[in-house]
């Protein structure tokens, strides 16, 4: 993710940008003089602008905390959280300076240190709504960051059990087509079988055929070894007439 588009940034940019202009406020606050009447109005500024700041570093570092427990899925390394935890330290280091110099009033008399306190109070319970409505804008973009990224986290996992069921149907598919050919080679190993059997009995039966005749052919003689030999020669003319010219 781009820092153009990283929710991150776009806090930080503005974040940043109401640092450097409450250091501007804090820089006239330090040149103004301790019994000026804007001295009061600056301080209250001052410390409302603190306030929200230290608010919105605090919700960029609980962004941070999340996106640490898994920087792949917000498209992050370590290299990069420890960079933004390290702007995110400095900004508040500054923001703690500025205001525990404006809590200290410096040059304060005891007149303007209770109109301070005066008005320290009715800070904290009058918050400033312009400063309550840019937090809360943040604290949204942090929200829909974190809803987004968990969205896409949760289809990329219903995307892969979707591969994962597709995967195992089609091993389930591989195993039947297995078992099937399993099944065809012990039929074909049984007819295998059954056909050595007969060819041993063949051999069998013909081993013994050639012995009877061998047996007939030794007591018939030469003469009837002739004459068999006629017998048969005829019979193979009759039977070749009968088949090829027929």
């Amino acid at each position: 993710m781009s820092s153009a588009q990283d929710p991150f940034y776009i806090v930080k940019e503005e974040t940043q940008d109401s640092i450097d202009k409450l250091l501007q406020t804090f820089h006239q606050w330090e040149r103004m003089p301790s019994d000026s009447k804007e001295r009061p109005r600056l301080t209250k500024e001052l410390l409302a602008g603190c306030e929200s700041i230290e608010w919105q570093v605090d919700e960029l570092d609980k962004a941070i905390t999340v996106a640490s427990r898994n920087p792949t899925m917000y498209g992050t390394d370590e290299v990069e959280l420890d960079k933004r935890r390290r702007w995110t330290s400095n900004a508040r280091d500054q923001v703690r300076n500025m205001k525990k110099s404006v809590l200290s009033g410096k040059g304060l008399n005891d007149t303007s240190t209770s109109n301070f306190n005066e008005m320290r109070r009715e800070l904290l319970r009058l918050p400033n709504p312009h400063q309550l409505d840019k937090s809360y804008q943040y604290s949204a973009q942090n929200d829909d960051f974190i809803s987004s990224e968990s969205d896409r986290q949760l289809l990329l996992m219903r995307q892969q059990n979707e591969e994962l069921d597709e995967l195992s149907a089609s091993v389930q598919r591989i195993g039947g087509v297995g078992l099937t050919i399993h099944e065809e080679l012990l039929a074909q190993e049984k007819i295998l079988d059954d056909l050595g059997t007969e060819m041993d009995s063949t051999s069998n039966r013909l081993d013994f055929v050639q012995k009877k005749v061998a047996v007939v052919m030794k007591k018939a003689g030469a003469k009837g070894q002739i004459m068999m030999i006629c017998f048969l020669l005829v019979l193979f003319i009759v039977l070749f007439v009968l088949v090829f010219l027929t």
